[in-house]
C-alpha cells in the first residue's frame, strides 16, 4: 500500500460524491425517497444514510493522510454498493437507479481503491 493516495483525485471525487449523496438524503429529495421505496428500505432507517455517507465522506478526506483509513472506507463503500445491488436484484428494481447509479457507484469504488490504494 502507498503511504499516501495516488493519484489522490479519485478519493477527492468519491469524498465529494458521497457529501453530495449524504445532503440528499435530508429528508430525502425525491428520486432519492423513490429509490428506497422501490427498493422497499423501510422508511423508519432512511435516517440512517445521511450519517453513513457524511463517515463515508470524512473517511475518505482523512484517508487522504491515513490511507489504511481511506482504503478501508473505500472497502466499506464497496459493500454498502453490493448491499444496494442486492437489494435492487430483490426488488426486481433493474431501472436507472440499479444499472445507472449503484453500479456506476461501484465501479467508481472499485477504481478509487485500484489507483489511489493498491
Amino acid at each position: 500500500m502507498n503511504a499516501l493516495p495516488d493519484p489522490v483525485w479519485p478519493v477527492v471525487v468519491l469524498a465529494v460524491i458521497s457529501a453530495v449523496d449524504a445532503v440528499l438524503c435530508i429528508g430525502p429529495v425525491a428520486f432519492v425517497r423513490a429509490c428506497l421505496t422501490d427498493v422497499r428500505f423501510p422508511a423508519r432507517y432512511w435516517w440512517v444514510l445521511t450519517p453513513v455517507k457524511l463517515a463515508a465522506a470524512a473517511g475518505l478526506v482523512a484517508g487522504i493522510w491515513i490511507p489504511y483509513l481511506g482504503a478501508v472506507t473505500t472497502v466499506a463503500l464497496i459493500a454498502y454498493f453490493l448491499v444496494a445491488l442486492t437489494m435492487h436484484a430483490r426488488a426486481r428494481d433493474f431501472g436507472r437507479n440499479m444499472l445507472v447509479n449503484a453500479t456506476g457507484m461501484l465501479v467508481l469504488c472499485v477504481a478509487t481503491l485500484w489507483w489511489s490504494f493498491l
